[in-house]
């Protein structure tokens, strides 16, 4: 099982450019490009960290490197977290609803991008900012960040280990946890909307292809949470598949050298050439 400081000692190769998407701090991303001169999909990366400031985007460096490699163009995304001056509600959510829509500005200034094949893939807390961020609509507005045209379209979105209903894992004990109320500025009584607002498991149908993929020895965020979500996001007639990875804990998902990878790799390619109606629970790899 991969442990946060393997992942962090991972080599990683520098992002080939550092952009600023906003004028706020924190308020960048980094972009990589594979060689060559072909149009290329491309996966937008939204790391985890319990939403804390403590935790950036150079823990997901080495997956955006591995992904990269493997022929996309990567652009993984910061964003204000707790912690940081205005982190935490509503400005962490404005954050990645900017940064991704800046995907349509980064394949302007660089055309070998395909916004025809655009997947958002988020870790942990990235995984329910990256379903809620493809969850939004039109004019949906959560602070003060509202585009006048719609969110870019998506192939698809790939959850890995994804906290999905923020609610019930607040509830759990936990450090990761206890860092829900602080994101949302309060508990679930107190700020019921906000919670029906953020939680993909509250937004579905989500209205793009979704691929879960989980360990089933995820000491952090428990398997239930993406089980819970293919079972509501079933019902609401979503294409969903969940992967579990057996033996696999937290971090395997986003190191390429563990045996999650393959799994991992598996999602992307699937929503990332836009399959529709295939719905699935598989355990395993490939």
């Amino acid at each position: 099982m991969i442990s946060f400081a393997d992942l962090i000692a991972l080599p990683i190769a520098p992002a080939d450019h550092g952009i600023l998407y906003g004028k706020e701090s924190g308020q960048f991303g980094e972009l990589r490009l594979p060689a060559g001169k072909e149009i290329v999909p491309l996966v937008v990366l939204i790391h985890g960290g319990c939403w804390r400031s403590q935790y950036d985007l150079r823990h997901i460096g080495a997956a955006a490197a591995a992904l990269t490699s493997e022929g996309f163009a990567t652009w993984s995304i910061e964003y204000r977290r707790i912690g940081d001056p205005g982190g935490g509600w509503p400005n962490t959510f404005d954050d990645v609803a900017h940064g991704v829509d800046h995907v349509r500005a980064l394949a302007r200034q660089f055309p070998r991008i395909d916004t025809n094949r655009v997947v958002l893939m988020g870790h942990s807390a990235g995984g329910q900012l990256a379903l809620w961020a493809a969850s939004r609509r039109q004019n949906e507005q959560s602070g003060l960040y509202r585009s006048n045209i719609p969110p870019i379209p998506l192939s698809g979105v790939v959850s890995l280990a994804g906290i999905t209903d923020l609610a019930g894992y607040g509830a759990l004990p936990g450090a990761c946890n206890a860092a829900v109320p602080l994101l949302l500025g309060g508990t679930p009584a107190q700020h019921p909307g906000r919670y029906h607002s953020a939680s993909p498991i509250e937004r579905v149908p989500i209205g793009v292809p979704i691929r879960l993929v989980h360990g089933d020895a995820d000491p952090i965020v428990l398997i239930t949470q993406s089980r819970e979500f293919l079972r509501r996001a079933l019902w609401a007639e979503d294409s969903v598949a969940l992967s579990i990875v057996p033996g696999a804990g937290h971090f395997d998902l986003i190191a390429p050298n563990s045996d999650a990878w393959t799994a991992v790799l598996r999602a992307v390619r699937g929503v990332a050439v836009v399959p529709r109606g295939s719905v699935s629970v598989q355990t395993g790899h490939p």
